[in-house]
């Protein structure tokens, strides 16, 4: 690893930090514009921010490459974060506690820790230091390595906040998950598996095999059958990891009174970057309210966007899964942070199809 500044020296007790040592820069996978994968630019010296009191310098060791990376990438959530280029992508990490705020208290340096930011986080985690709030990060399990760690939690808190945050599933429930190959449909299918509840799924070819292995009761091949016939409706809840109008008419119409309709694909960020923040945002919220009054009287069930944030509680339980082997997301291929170019043209090209993760020497 190289970076340009690094200090060594005792902290007074009044400072506002804990650490074994200053990182001032490391380096970075920086974007300074949007567009392809040519665009990421591997820095040697990038400034490393001063710790805030509640958050945790983190020495990076894996990240995941995760959909939200390469639509930003393209320029996906531009009127937000266009005015802040140059971006550092990445919200998974794997790694070592390196420094903390002084405010922190349930975490201390050398600790191996993992967790996700949130997704309009400016500094990611394509970094060998990577900055994230204490209720941001949990202990990673002894018994999995940081590849492995780094795949989890950002796909796996999108479903929790789903699933348990909003739809409150419980154990008996009848549950669809369209979408049930990727990363955040698949961590899905197993925290439903672990709650108890009958799953059903949605999915390609491909996929079918690993999907009934991860607990789906029932998966029906989108490519060649129809969903509604099949699968016969009368769902508690449905998660919709597509978001296409028909994903979200089939799932609408498979729910019973009363369940629960949630969309990875809210119109927010598309919204606001057609007609700016200014329009974009009130545009969003009356879509949204304009779809949940619709569907609360015609079907009878809620409907919401649903995004990851962070949930210390929700974090904790899902290591606990992952640490009994109930909750994994395998790992297709890695790559050294070195050939980030080539590791989003593979997913660009869906190349691979599985996760992708980035190692840090």
């Amino acid at each position: 690893m190289r970076f340009l500044k690094l200090r060594t020296f005792q902290i007074p007790a009044t400072t506002s930090f804990r650490c074994r040592f200053i990182v001032t820069t490391c380096r970075a996978v920086v974007l300074p514009r949007f567009g392809g994968p040519d665009m990421l630019e591997l820095r040697p010296h990038d400034p490393v921010p001063d710790l805030k009191p509640t958050e945790v310098l983190v020495r990076t060791r894996a990240v995941s490459i995760n959909p939200l990376d390469t639509r930003m990438r393209s320029g996906y959530g531009r009127s937000i974060f266009e005015p802040l280029l140059p971006l550092i992508l990445g919200r998974d990490v794997s790694g070592e506690v390196a420094a903390t705020g002084a405010s922190v208290r349930s975490l201390s340096v050398g600790q191996e820790v993992f967790g996700a930011l949130h997704p309009t986080a400016v500094r990611g985690t394509y970094a060998d230091y990577a900055i994230l709030k204490e209720d941001e990060l949990t202990l990673k399990p002894e018994s999995i390595s940081h590849v492995e760690a780094s795949a989890i939690p950002f796909a796996a808190l999108t479903a929790w906040r789903a699933l348990k945050s909003t739809a409150r599933i419980t154990e008996g429930q009848r549950i669809l998950v369209v979408g049930g190959g990727g990363a955040v449909g698949f961590a899905a299918i197993q925290l439903c598996v672990a709650t108890g509840c009958h799953v059903s799924t949605t999915c390609g070819s491909k996929t079918l095999e690993r999907v009934l292995a991860a607990g789906a009761e029932q998966a029906v091949d989108y490519t060649s059958e129809d969903i509604e016939s099949v699968l016969k409706g009368n769902f508690d809840a449905v998660l919709d990891t597509i978001g296409a109008l028909e994903t979200e008419r089939v799932g609408i119409n498979l729910l019973k009174r009363g369940g629960y309709y949630m969309t990875l694909q809210g119109e927010a960020a598309s919204l606001c970057d057609r007609y700016g923040l200014t329009v974009g945002l009130p545009a969003a919220s009356a879509m949204l309210l304009k779809k949940q009054l619709q569907y609360r009287f015609s079907h009878g069930i809620e409907y919401s966007w649903t995004y990851m944030r962070a949930d210390a509680e929700g974090l904790y339980e899902i290591s606990k899964l992952f640490e009994a082997g109930k909750l994994k997301i395998p790992v297709e291929k890695t790559f050294p942070i070195t050939e980030v170019r080539e590791a989003h043209e593979a997913k660009d090209k869906q190349q691979i199809l599985g996760k992708v993760v980035l190692e840090l020497d």
